[in-house]
């Protein structure tokens, strides 16, 4: 009955928020207008800004405005996109627009605009719902609290950088610091509760990412930061190192907790299957624990972190860049961070054996 009770809450809820995703118009700033007309002229050759062939379509597009003083009027909007769709696309009826209206023609029976953006929340609502009834119909309970947890240290850190924004006069490793803490025994606590193996996965994810940290930045010390371009950092106003070095920091925490709790859950299911279970034994088991996790975790640290860099390196590739000129300007940060979070899961991974070890000789102590 309680799972049917459940699930009828879920449902309502997942209703509820694409009904309001769909209707919240009023809620921007904005002007919002809903494409109700589109029609298309014939293609123009063009050359692109890289000197390559490409063609150029345009669309006139009547629109009505959904929210602002002019709600319920149409707006008519010209838009130009390209076949290869890099840097614009087309429109098709039903869309949702952010656009800009031309004040001269607000006074005028046709309102003309132009297209600043699309509204994609209800999109981004659906994939966000497969995600939550995905968590939980593999993780029910837990998958829950993980949900929880993601939702909470999202909002804790937004906060924490809105509040580094306001005061530039505070130390930003000191904020990370302090949300890295939360973060740990925050989503640790909630998802497995308060036992000796949470305790264990806490103080292995936190002694593992501060090991790393330092080991990292000793390293840049001594190598005095040779091979690392801040390129796409020199648009900050803020130190771009220690901007750097805080999103090592966060960047390795997740992978470090990862390793942790596994370490910590496999000693611990070992020993609640045999209390009788030697330290050795333990140790043994532990280790090819972390052999097996080790390879899997550094590899999806390198594959997150070089991913997002694919399209600069083809751009600059087609461009006529040298292999290692390409490398070493759009990869070396990259590089960095996937290198420095596997030092911290290679460091957690005995260091979450031996706490995960001194717990459960504790917990043997009192039985």
């Amino acid at each position: 009955m309680k799972k049917f009770v459940y699930l009828i809450i879920i449902g309502l809820c997942f209703v509820a928020s694409l009904v309001f995703v769909h209707h919240n118009y009023t809620f921007y700033e904005r002007p919002i207008a809903k494409v109700m007309e589109v029609e298309s002229g014939d293609p123009t050759a063009i050359l692109d800004m890289h000197q390559n062939k490409d063609q150029l379509f345009t669309q006139q597009i009547i629109a009505e405005l959904k929210n602002g003083d002019h709600k319920g009027q149409r707006i008519y909007l010209t838009n130009q996109y390209s076949k290869s769709g890099a840097y614009d696309q087309a429109y098709r009826v039903g869309d949702a627009l952010f656009v800009f209206i031309d004040s001269e023609s607000e006074k005028s029976s046709n309102i003309t605009g132009t297209i600043e953006d699309v509204k994609r929340d209800q999109h981004l609502m659906i994939v966000t719902w497969i995600f939550i009834f995905i968590l939980l119909l593999i993780g029910k309970k837990q998958g829950l609290f993980a949900i929880i947890s993601l939702a909470v240290n999202a909002l804790l850190l937004a906060f924490a950088l809105d509040i580094y924004v306001k005061n530039p006069s505070v130390n930003l490793l000191v904020i990370c610091g302090i949300c890295a803490i939360l973060f740990t025994v925050f989503s640790l606590l909630l998802v497995n509760g308060f036992n000796e193996k949470t305790y264990a996965a806490i103080i292995a994810t936190l002694l593992g990412t501060v090991s790393s940290l330092l080991i990292t930045y000793v390293v840049m010390r001594i190598t005095s930061e040779n091979g690392l371009q801040y390129e796409e950092m020199q648009f900050l106003t803020r130190p771009y190192k220690l901007v750097f070095i805080a999103g090592l920091f966060i960047g390795s925490l997740g992978a470090v907790m990862d390793v942790a709790i596994t370490m910590s859950s496999s000693i611990f299911g070992l020993y609640e299957k045999d209390h009788t279970i030697s330290v050795a034994a333990l140790k043994k088991s532990g280790l090819e624990i972390g052999k097996d996790i080790m390879g899997t975790m550094t590899g999806i640290l390198f594959f997150a972190y070089l991913s997002g860099s694919i399209p600069m390196l083809i751009l600059y590739l087609k461009n006529a860049s040298t292999l290692g000129f390409s490398l070493s300007i759009n990869l070396s940060l990259e590089l960095a961070r996937a290198l420095a979070g596997g030092i911290g899961i290679v460091l957690t991974i005995p260091i979450g054996l031996y706490t995960t070890i001194y717990f459960v000789n504790r917990k043997r102590g009192t039985r």
